[in-house]
């Protein structure tokens, strides 16, 4: 015991006399990183910690507090211990969501995918196609480019409700132009498929403007030459695009790719303004259901958190098992 003891001395106190040297001689850079740790530390890590103990326990909006206060006649309070107060219990939360016996969380997750693979197919798709076509020489190109990025500077919510207007079943546009070519209007809203239609023309229109600016960039440090020698070569505009243009803009392309898909996949404000769960809930994503339990009827907080940390794991394995992808394709992230 006294052996480990004599060890760990020394070790604290070259550590310590390295931290203190460190200090010396890059105090700036200490002093520029100490405040932004503290702000994570405050707004980040506590609340994570604290999200991944409140699955651990029963705690809801009722039974929050451990000592129910009421006011007496003098004035005073009088406290007395709350027989229904929240308690640990382990993985219970987990076991119950992974069950689906609280919630639906399997249909969520199979929603929630199909509407991420569709956004950021589509977001890529055309984000590219926006980007080649802009890249171009043309009149007013500058004019284009602005107009195409207007969708992303309008805040989501307001695009939310500018296109449930569109698809509204009696007054929206979209039911006024089917009816005037003879179509019957469509309830939009009442059927599954047709509303996460909406919901994902919705985020197409708000997520191809990043993707096309992103990938223009990406066009835009492909070097000139390497064109210019495929066309001397006679290479077809379609050979440079696949054999220039594609791997030039692999990089771009997988970092877009990544950020597309965890921010479709926690992208609240469409599902949540545009179909509201419509119908009966079955187009809910995990983000929304999570926001209902957290903040509908009896305030569940053990439950949205548990659906928190299943989201951020999802998300965390997608990105480890994305980086080995990219690894073994050479490529460096």
């Amino acid at each position: 015991m006294s052996t480990v003891t004599a060890d760990a001395a020394p070790r604290s106190a070259g550590l310590s006399t390295t931290l203190r040297r460190s200090w010396d001689k890059h105090w700036a850079a200490w002093a520029m990183v100490v405040p932004v740790v503290a702000v994570l530390a405050v707004l980040i890590f506590y609340p994570l910690v604290n999200g991944i103990w409140l699955t651990f326990t029963d705690q809801t909006e009722a039974n929050q507090v451990a000592e129910i206060c009421t006011k007496s006649i003098t004035g005073g309070e009088v406290c007395r211990e709350n027989p229904n107060a929240w308690s640990f219990v382990g993985l219970d939360n987990y076991i119950n969501v992974l069950t689906g016996k609280v919630g639906e969380f399997w249909q969520w997750t199979g929603t929630t995918l199909i509407w991420t693979a569709a956004g950021v197919a589509f977001h890529y798709g055309l984000g590219l196609g926006l980007a080649v076509m802009i890249h171009r020489e043309m009149r007013f190109r500058g004019l284009y480019r602005v107009m195409l990025v207007l969708p992303w500077a309008v805040p989501a919510f307001i695009s939310a409700f500018a296109w449930k207007f569109l698809f509204n079943e009696r007054l929206g546009l979209v039911n006024s132009v089917l009816n005037a070519i003879g179509v019957d209007s469509v309830a939009w809203f009442a059927n599954k498929s047709t509303a996460l239609f909406v919901a994902v023309v919705t985020n197409i229109w708000l997520g191809v403007p990043f993707m096309m600016v992103a990938l223009l960039g990406g066009m835009q440090s492909i070097p000139e030459e390497l064109y210019e020698s495929a066309e001397i070569d006679g290479a077809t505009p379609w050979q440079r695009f696949r054999n220039i243009t594609l791997p030039g803009l692999r990089p771009v392309s997988m970092t877009v790719i990544l950020l597309g898909t965890i921010w479709t996949f926690n992208m609240f404000p469409i599902i949540f303004l545009v179909t509201e769960g419509q119908p009966a809930g079955s187009t809910e994503i995990l983000v929304t259901g999570a926001f209902r339990a957290a903040f509908e009827g009896i305030r569940n907080y053990s439950l949205a958190s548990t659906y928190g940390v299943l989201i951020l794991s999802i998300l965390l394995i997608f990105s480890v098992f994305y980086r080995r992808v990219l690894r073994k394709q050479g490529e460096v992230w």
